[in-house]
């Protein structure tokens, strides 16, 4: 079948129209689109929101991790297609308002006969694609390929976003076996699919008949033949102070015999090394020559999937409060990046000033508390020092009677 537009998004949320699928922005109507795995029992739980601050409140609800330290395991069906001879784009948004930690922010794309109900972390997928951050030295994009069976991992480090607004994840596979990396609908690595992940053998191999020659001198330079050390070089580094003499109060039957003290010898020029000269038998470094692979074959359908039908959430998240919105598989890169524009950059300013404003009404709540505290405690100085005035008031009166 070939390879058509499917917006996910819509099955959350309103501000964009796909035929009947529109129907899906209602409350609570994800979840007819999207299964959530029983392969354990103890799954984090997904919520339907925008989140604490948002550039539109419907148009950026999406699916949000919602339980600390938990595996989360949900996805999506769709009719299979295959991106025979033709690009394959998948596109999200991710939303890490929580300052994520450690956990993931990927989704992975699955072959039709997956068993939602069934998921879990071990599954057969085709392409797993997103952002994952861990700590400080973990905070790269995964773009992570099935081949024969086998997960490769690209061989280069992206860098993902790691504050906490909503970022446009591209990832563009095309015929011809290239690709492309984009984050907020800019490139930001690109290349060859059998340069950048070990699908194939190495075209070449080094020659296992070839051997170093015995002869072969790799010594650019030689000591000179010629270069002879002088008589006079030998001289010890160290010698007795000339200028050392016994103190007066020395004892010889006290103090042992008297020794003048050591200083570095003026004469002394180190070790005696004869210089270098051109090697005249110098060839070069010896470079093992290679041959052709026998065991490579080039193979011109890596970026190929006869099938794909699933879209998946299955990861890990310490802290909680991810969201995910926006999904889109296509074969149109270009309408890849106006979706993109249209949804993801629609928001994302609105989105900055809302937080901006949300961290201003922190701030000055903070600040009208921190000044309430300080008015509280000078009242109660106050009434302190009052307190402690008429005590002392009343004991004067006390002293007055008595006397």
């Amino acid at each position: 079948m070939e390879l058509t537009l499917y917006m996910l998004r819509l099955y959350f949320s309103s501000g964009m129209t796909l035929g009947a699928l529109d129907l899906f922005h209602l409350v609570d109507a994800w979840k007819s689109r999207w299964v959530e795995s029983k392969h354990k029992s103890d799954y984090g739980k997904f919520v339907h929101t925008a989140g604490k601050f948002y550039g539109d409140v419907e148009r950026n609800k999406g699916l949000q991790t919602s339980q600390d330290a938990r595996f989360y395991s949900a996805s999506s069906r769709f009719e299979s297609v295959s991106n025979k001879d033709q690009a394959l784009v998948i596109q999200f948004t991710v939303k890490h308002e929580q300052n994520i930690d450690c956990g993931g922010g990927y989704i992975k794309l699955f072959p039709a006969d997956l068993n939602q109900e069934e998921m879990h972390g071990d599954s057969t997928y085709n392409i797993m694609f997103g952002p994952d951050i861990c700590g400080p030295g973990t905070k790269k994009v995964h773009v992570i390929f099935n081949y024969k069976g086998k997960n490769h991992l690209i061989n280069k480090d992206i860098r993902c976003k790691d504050d906490e607004y909503t970022h446009l994840y591209t990832l563009i596979v095309n015929p011809g076996n290239t690709y492309e990396v984009k984050i907020d609908n800019k490139k930001v690595e690109s290349g060859s699919l059998e340069e950048d992940w070990d699908f194939l053998p190495p075209k070449k191999i080094k020659d296992p008949d070839a051997e170093k020659p015995d002869d072969w001198d790799e010594k650019e330079n030689i000591d000179d033949p010629e270069d002879k050390k002088p008589d006079d070089w030998d001289v010890a580094e160290n010698i007795p102070d000339p200028d050392a003499k016994k103190p007066d109060d020395w004892d010889d039957e006290m103090d042992g015999e008297w020794e003048p003290p050591m200083v570095t010898n003026p004469d002394y020029k180190g070790e005696w090394k004869p210089k270098q000269i051109d090697n005249p038998a110098y060839k070069g470094k010896w470079v093992h020559p290679e041959i052709d692979n026998p065991e490579y074959t080039a193979d011109p359908e890596i970026y190929q999937y006869a099938s794909m039908g699933v879209i998946g959430l299955d990861l890990w998240q310490v802290k909680s409060g991810t969201i995910f919105d926006n999904f889109l598989i296509t074969n149109d890169p270009k309408l890849a990046e106006e979706v993109g524009n249209e949804t993801w950059g629609a928001t994302k300013d609105p989105e900055k000033k809302m937080k901006d404003s949300l961290e201003e009404e922190e701030r000055k709540k903070r600040d009208a508390e921190e000044v309430n505290i300080k008015e509280e405690d000078e009242d109660k100085e106050e009434r302190d020092e009052e307190e402690d005035y008429e005590e002392e008031g009343e004991t004067d009166s006390k002293l007055k009677d008595e006397l």
